[in-house]
């Protein structure tokens, strides 16, 4: 179980100011945290690759989850450490790793920009009059 520091000069966004009780983004982080660190132990002792994969979803999840509690500012520090955790157990203790979104992109724009010097100069030499050359046959 967590238990929360309460920051008051950086405006601790994990409790309710009215009923001093857990807000929901917090509550629905805690268990998805706890479900992904559940799974971490379940296959902790086994075969790291199969850890990465059953835990995948679960572990993308939170990441889904912290980002967006991180751009509504309903952040405080417990979960951030909870997280830094749970960061460091997935990439570093069972080397997992998710894909990124922006990967298919940036391969697309990279191979397109390394064949641009091919076309350009495949179309140059096509569209280019070409000098026959002319022998000159000796009398």
């Amino acid at each position: 179980c967590y238990s929360f520091v309460l920051l008051n000069n950086y405006g601790c966004s994990c409790i309710n100011n009215r009923s001093h009780s857990l807000t929901n983004d917090t509550l629905n982080f805690l268990s998805t945290l706890n479900q992904t660190l559940t799974c971490f132990e379940k296959y902790q002792l086994g075969n790291h690759t199969e850890l990465c994969k059953s835990c995948k979803k679960m572990y993308g999840d939170v990441n889904k989850l912290y980002g967006r509690m991180e751009k509504n500012d309903t952040m405080c520090i417990d979960l951030e450490d909870a997280m830094n955790m749970t960061r460091r157990l997935w990439s570093k203790n069972f080397n997992c790793s998710l894909p990124r979104d922006e990967t298919v992109p940036v391969l697309a724009v990279s191979s397109f920009m390394l064949f641009l010097p091919v076309i350009f100069y495949l179309s140059s030499f096509l569209h280019s009059e070409q000098k026959k050359r002319k022998l000159i046959h000796r009398e």
